[in-house]
């Protein structure tokens, strides 16, 4: 990332950029606006690139913005779109903040800077904390006045440095740090430092602002190697004003009603919407005031939200603990996109894979492709498993409608072999293609089941080993392993470590959905997909679909303790959709530590689950509408159906509404005695309502449709790990159980008694299990 520094100072600002050997600089002064500082950067510095500023500004900053107009310089610079006019996200900090970054080497200190004021920092473990120390009182005035340049025109240079030291002495007796720096441009001024201080550098400024977007300068490296856990800038989540604010709020509404909610406002029903894309959300029948929304929306903006979201659109490794980009993006995006990985444009491999998906799914839609028979290819198998499996198996389900029905698709991902035999009980070999998903083309599950996949179909075939090549294609980006199985590589279709495995439908791993629907329709539901990102990447959280609902999870998980999200889809073609989302939402956000390596003491991932149609109704949402839990719950729906059949439709659609305004509003026990139920069964026939729930309507399921829906919950989990500040893209927890079982896998199969090392219970386990299999 190409980062553009800004410090601002009474009498210039001075600028630096990634790859700048020099600063730059140019005049301000008293009359200088925000505007004219902009056009004098860009004055200055016409030809320098950068893809995000950093500004350092003399005065107090709030959630990124400025909040008062500086002391010394014009006006215009409070409520000032710095994003717009420098074309990139930018994050304002005050002046001494960014010096102090700079100064910054561990534990907890405190920097001073002594300029045309007196700016003041505290910084604790990685953690920043502007603090505005001058305008505290001091005899006739306050600190700045007697330490800032006024005192020392007004009071002359030994006075002033005598009140240097008191002012120092002052605020380390009250603070306590444990490392002292002096910066600004006046500390020269000062023949000897303070006890215990030592010297800034105002070239820590830019050094500072590079930290900001965590990049170093060349030439920058501060006065020593950095100590302690990373820079932030950033306080932590419960420390943060909005995130206190919103505690104090949530105290406030708990037990407000929607039922009183609805009544105070006629139009809630219309207002609280918002429509993008054909998808059209109805949050209406949230807990939420107009008030929530904003502090949410301000959340959203303190926790750097907007900043992430350009970070993976432009490629950065937001994928900390495995340094690599997240750039599904990339992967719907049109041809003519750039997108930039480690210097390099990855839209022309992207679309070279896609063209040669749409090539061979052609051929073999068309029967162009043979088996190794001469039959043409009418069953596909495909071997996956986590998002080389779930992601295929939901979209082919969803968009059953429009796929070739000639063809039998089936999946295999259990490591039972139950899942494969069943799969394979009822097909000519002759006649089924397999397509074994593996990027490594190492994983235990999948190379199994291919592995006993070419047995059987090899058993079928007479034992041919050639016949594999005409049976097995690849999904992999091991072209050896894939040529040792007996695969051509030429049947080899790639995709890149930018791509996680939840993310990768629409990656290589959905060959099997273009070899169902064909090409043309997958085209379609990439066109979706890229749709809800524009979406994401460009709208105003206020009208933001995936923010809007990524905000609501966290409000009620964070502030409600709801433990899950019950996923509703009024379609049965979206049956496998919340068994999908599973993986998609708790692979993601299931973390326990920030993206800086600390503990957490928040609530994050909540549990998603659900069913389709009226199956739940008939099952568990019992316990949504009269249970002691509080389960917020997404309704999915369609104004048309796929499939009319005289009025089903409309009878289902019917139940979608009274399901949710049953939620909201629920029935009191006034009404439930008014109907003349007896006494003794009132309260079990009361409905508490006040049961939360989104709405999500489109016209009708289409491959396009699908691609909206995924990416709207994809950038609603992003949201979710922004504002909870950890990695969503790694997966550690699933390592740990692997790991493990590699360790039994021999201990199992062992001829000999194995020396067992676990625990007394799984001990007990391996021999029981060892025992009765040697008796079968």
């Amino acid at each position: 990332m190409r980062v553009l520094v800004v410090d601002i100072g009474g009498t210039h600002v001075k600028v630096l950029a990634t790859g700048e050997k020099s600063p730059r600089e140019f005049p301000s002064g008293p009359t200088l606006t925000a505007a004219q500082m902009v056009g004098g950067v860009k004055t200055a510095a016409p030809e320098w690139k950068y893809d995000a500023v950093s500004i350092g500004y003399p005065g107090p900053v709030l959630h990124g913005r400025p909040v008062v107009e500086p002391r010394h310089l014009g006006s215009g610079w409070v409520g000032f779109d710095y994003r717009i006019a420098f074309g990139c996200p930018v994050r304002v900090v005050n002046d001494a903040a960014m010096q102090a970054l700079g100064s910054y080497q561990g534990g907890k200190m405190l920097f001073l800077g002594l300029g045309t004021g007196l700016g003041s920092t505290l910084i604790v473990e990685g953690i920043v904390e502007p603090m505005e120390l001058g305008h505290l009182p001091y005899r006739n005035g306050t600190f700045e006045e007697y330490v800032g340049l006024h005192g020392l025109q007004a009071h002359g240079l030994a006075q002033w440095r005598r009140d240097v030291e008191d002012v120092v002495s002052r605020l380390v007796a009250a603070l306590e740090p444990e490392d002292v720096v002096l910066g600004g441009g006046n500390v020269h001024q000062l023949d000897t430092l303070p006890a215990g201080c030592r010297a800034g550098d105002n070239a820590n400024a830019f050094l500072g602002g590079f930290r900001l977007w965590g990049v170093t300068h060349e030439g920058l490296t501060g006065s020593k190697e950095m100590k302690g856990r990373a820079m932030t800038g950033m306080l932590p989540l419960t420390a943060r004003e909005s995130w206190k604010a919103l505690q104090a709020h949530h105290e406030k509404i708990r037990s407000l009603h929607l039922r009183t909610l609805f009544a105070d406002d006629a139009t809630r029903g219309e207002r609280l919407t918002a429509e993008a894309v054909g998808i059209y959300l109805d949050y209406s029948k949230n807990r939420v005031t107009d008030e929530t929304l904003t502090l949410l929306r301000r959340l959203a903006e303190e926790s750097g939200l907007r900043e992430r979201i350009d970070a993976m659109f432009r490629g950065d490794k937001i994928n900390r603990t495995e340094d690599r980009a997240v750039l599904h993006v990339a992967l719907r995006a049109p041809r003519d996109t750039s997108i930039m990985v480690d210097g390099k444009n990855v839209m022309p491999e992207v679309h070279a894979v896609l063209d040669a998906m749409a090539d061979f799914s052609n051929r073999v839609r068309s029967g162009a492709w043979k088996g190794h028979t001469g039959k043409r290819i009418r069953n596909v198998i495909n071997i996956g498993i986590g998002g080389s499996d779930l992601g295929p198996v939901m979209a082919c389900e969803a968009l059953k409608y429009y796929s070739d029905r000639a063809m039998t698709l089936r999946f295999v991902s259990n490591v039972d072999g139950t899942d494969l035999v069943e799969a394979t009980r009822d097909l000519d070999p002759a006649e089924t293609l397999f397509v074994a998903s593996s990027k490594t083309f190492t994983t235990l599950e999948t190379m199994t089941n291919a592995e006993s996949a070419r047995q059987w179909l090899l058993a079928g075939l007479g034992g041919d080993i050639k016949a594999v090549a005409k049976h097995f294609v690849a999904v992999s980006t091991n072209a050896q392993k894939v040529s040792e199985f007996g695969i051509d590589t030429a049947n080899m279709f790639g995709f890149w470590d930018w791509v996680g495995g939840r993310y990768s439908m629409d990656s290589a791993i959905g060959l099997s959905t273009m070899l169902a629907v064909g090409p043309d329709n997958f085209r379609a539901m990439l066109d979706g997909f890229h749709q809800m990102d524009e979406h994401f990447r460009t709208a105003p959280f206020e009208r933001n679909l995936p923010v809007l609902m990524g905000l609501l999870t966290v409000w009620y998980t964070d502030f409600f303790g709801a433990e899950t999200v019950a996923v509703l889809p009024y379609e049965q073609y979206l049956k496998r959709f919340p068994a999908y989302l599973q993986q998609l939402t708790m692979e993601s956000n299931g973390k326990h530590v920030t993206r800086e390596g600390a503990e957490i003491s928040y609530p994050t991932g909540p549990i998603y689950w659900g069913e389709p149609g009226t199956n739940g109704q008939h099952s568990f949402y019992q316990l949504i509408h009269q249970g002691t839990r509080l389960i917020p719950c997404d309704f999915i729906a369609f104004s048309h159906a796929l499939n009319p059949l005289g009025r089903h439709h409309d009878f289902l659609l019917a139940n979608v509404f009274a399901q949710t305004e049953a939620l909201a509003f629920g029935k009191t026990r006034e009404q439930v005695k008014a109907e003349g139920t007896p006494d003794s069964l009132v309260p079990h026939r009361m409905f508490q309502g006040n049961r939360p729930s989104n709405t999500i309507l489109a016209e009708r399921l289409t491959p396009e449709t699908l691609g909206k829906l995924v990416a709207l919950y994809e950038h609603s989990v992003f949201t979710q790990g922004a504002i909870w500040d950890v990695d969503s893209f790694d997966q550690w927890g699933v390592e740990l159980g692997k790991v493990l079982a590699q360790r039994i896998i021999p201990e199992l199969e062992s001829q000999t008694e194995p020396k067992l090392g676990h625990d007394s219970s799984t001990n007990n386990l391996i021999r029981r299990y060892r025992k009765s299999r040697s008796t079968r």
